[in-house]
């Protein structure tokens, strides 16, 4: 009778300092792009974003009115622009109409992005109705909300008991109230689309899971869906803050900073002071101070948030 002798066969180790995966083959590795892939966008961003930057810079040290050559003046602007008590509460109007657009926005759009994920009846002819606004520029949701709460013909007009005297844009609460409602009501289905994307790439085995555990919708929500949105909270909280900071159609258009300074936003006091004024020095220090200010939030929203440590789509879970 013959006998069959097995022989254990020992694996092959690997190479020095290379690890394999289990289920990746060395052969279908993909290396990194080269340099070569990223000079389009590089030479992109530096011809649109760096060089008009620098020129911003260096015509804030200058006085120029449009016409001729620009002087030198040192440090003038900066010191008129900083002395300037309209610059000063145009900062703080700047801020707080953004964190209004951040407090109002965000839990709105995660609410509805996250039923606009489900498979409710009728969701899809509601999404896309809903999304309307995002075909409207800026000046045209400006002008139509205008022409709503006109205080002579709009709907004030009709419905004195709703909004008293009518005069929306009289005074400085009710005329913030107005822009941060136009902002919502235009801006949200944008961020709404982030969130149900982010929504639907939730892994369908955690909620399998979070059921199995005895969580219902509400503990499934809180637990599994908000976690997974993390990376996404934070990239729409940035694009909020940059948008708050840069709004300038919808304040010319409703309000034109009235009444008074009431609603002059940093964005609107740069155009009053560069092309209305003809100061386009002080207007490039306004410019300078906006992308500064942006630039800042932005990267401190980050850092605390730990979304730049973050690498998988489930490192999200707490």
């Amino acid at each position: 009778m013959r006998t069959t002798t097995v022989r254990a066969v020992r694996p092959v180790a690997a190479p020095a300092g290379r690890s394999e995966r289990p289920g990746h083959s060395p052969a279908l590795r993909v290396g990194r792009p080269g340099f070569g892939w990223a000079v389009p966008a590089t030479v992109f961003f530096v011809l649109f974003a760096v060089v008009p930057l620098i020129m911003v810079a260096v015509l804030s040290f200058t006085s120029w009115n449009g016409l001729g050559s620009p002087v030198f003046v040192g440090t003038d602007n900066w010191s008129r622009v900083f002395a300037d008590p309209v610059m000063v509460k145009s900062i703080w109007l700047s801020l707080l109409m953004t964190a209004l657009g951040v407090a109002i926005q965000t839990p709105l759009s995660i609410l509805l992005g996250v039923w606009a994920a489900g498979q409710q009846r009728n969701r899809a002819v509601l999404s896309a109705i809903y999304f309307l606004p995002l075909l409207l520029s800026s000046t045209a949701v400006s002008v139509l909300w205008r022409a709503l709460l006109d205080p002579n013909f709009g709907m004030p007009a009709r419905a004195e008991w709703l909004f008293g005297d009518g005069n929306l844009f009289g005074g400085q609460a009710t005329a913030i109230g107005v822009l941060a409602f136009v902002s919502t009501w235009q801006f949200t289905p944008f961020h709404t689309l982030i969130y149900q994307g982010a929504a639907r790439a939730v892994p369908p085995v955690l909620y399998q899971a979070a059921e199995v555990d005895g969580a219902g919708r509400y503990r499934q929500f809180f637990h599994v869906t908000l976690p997974q949105l993390r990376n996404s909270i934070v990239t729409s909280s940035v694009l909020m803050v940059v948008g708050g900071l840069t709004t300038f159609e919808t304040v010319l258009i409703l309000t034109q900073g009235g009444p008074g300074t009431d609603t002059t936003i940093t964005a609107f006091h740069m155009y009053q002071k560069a092309f209305k004024g003809f100061d386009f020095g002080a207007g490039s220090v306004i410019a300078l101070v906006l992308v500064a200010a942006a630039t800042l939030i932005s990267l401190v929203m980050v850092r605390l948030s730990g979304y730049d440590k973050m690498r998988g789509s489930t490192e999200g879970l707490s």
